[in-house]
């Protein structure tokens, strides 16, 4: 079984020197999005949304088509910008209001995105293809992995 903290710790530490390259934001989600897709396992989809214009939008991603704009106040990534909070969802077909981009997905985990202001500017969703596949040690890893966007 694998050590969930010790894989945060060498993604962090990973990300830390990857980001140090440059200051442009999309480029950082674009490597945050690779990373953790590829080194997480059981992940379908891994990527952001940005909140523009009272719109959460696609952004950079890894894994099939995404749904380009979500409808407003729906979903997981909502709830997490509404709430203003890490929102884990072990069945998304038990989540009142699922948007089902696609429809192998399982299970979610939504990450609010800060500023350097401490301001919400869009979500880190991670969906898999398994149920249950999140817990808080994800959680408390990614949105420390999301403070490295604007450090």
């Amino acid at each position: 079984m694998i050590n969930r903290a010790r894989l945060y710790e060498r993604i962090y530490l990973q990300l830390s020197e990857l980001l140090g390259k440059t200051g442009d934001i999309d480029a950082r989600m674009a490597t945050v999005s690779a990373v953790l897709h590829h080194k997480l396992g059981m992940v379908l989809w891994t990527g952001f949304y940005s909140l523009k214009n009272g719109e959460l939008l696609v952004k950079t991603y890894q894994g099939p088509l995404a749904c380009q704009v979500l409808k407003k106040n729906t979903g997981v990534c909502w709830t997490a910008v509404n709430k203003q909070k890490t929102i884990i969802v072990p069945d998304v077909h038990q989540f009142e209001g699922h948007i089902a981009c696609d429809p192998r997905a399982k299970s979610e985990i939504v990450v609010p995105v800060r500023d350097k202001n401490g301001e919400i500017i869009g979500v880190l969703d991670i969906d898999s293809k398994v149920l249950d596949r999140f817990d808080e040690t994800d959680a408390i890893e990614l949105e420390k992995i999301t403070g490295l966007l604007f450090k």
